[in-house]
């Protein structure tokens, strides 16, 4: 199936969604960070997802999906939020979304929904 890069500053959420999403089948990498994650994109080219929190210290995932499709601009993103503010609704519209809390089903079908062109 598809390789994903996986990241969010908290272990617990990335260590469950790489395992759900492995589990389901995929190559998954995790990142704990937005520059990791960047690292990440320049030496794995078959990287095809980027699900990515949002909120986090540093670069946030909005900057994080930016920075990563301009360099790669036919990889497809899925951002994750605990939050429901104007700002995320906007910039993800580009985007899938994932609200969370979600479980191991919503987070499989919402990535391979996004993966077969449907958004999130």
């Amino acid at each position: 199936m598809a390789k994903i890069l996986v990241v969010d500053d908290d272990t617990a959420v990335r260590t469950f969604v790489t395992r759900a999403l492995h589990q389901h089948g995929h190559a998954v990498v995790p990142a704990a960070n937005g520059d990791d994650a960047l690292a990440v994109l320049a030496r794995e080219r078959d990287v095809v997802l980027l699900v990515t929190d949002i909120v986090m210290p540093g670069m946030d995932g909005i900057e994080l999906a930016q920075a990563a499709t301009a360099r790669r601009p036919d990889l497809k993103v899925l951002l994750m939020t605990g939050f429901a503010a104007g700002r995320t609704q906007a910039d993800a519209s580009a985007h899938g979304l994932l609200s969370k809390p979600f479980s191991l089903v919503t987070v499989c079908a919402t990535v391979d929904d996004l993966l077969r062109g449907n958004g999130g």
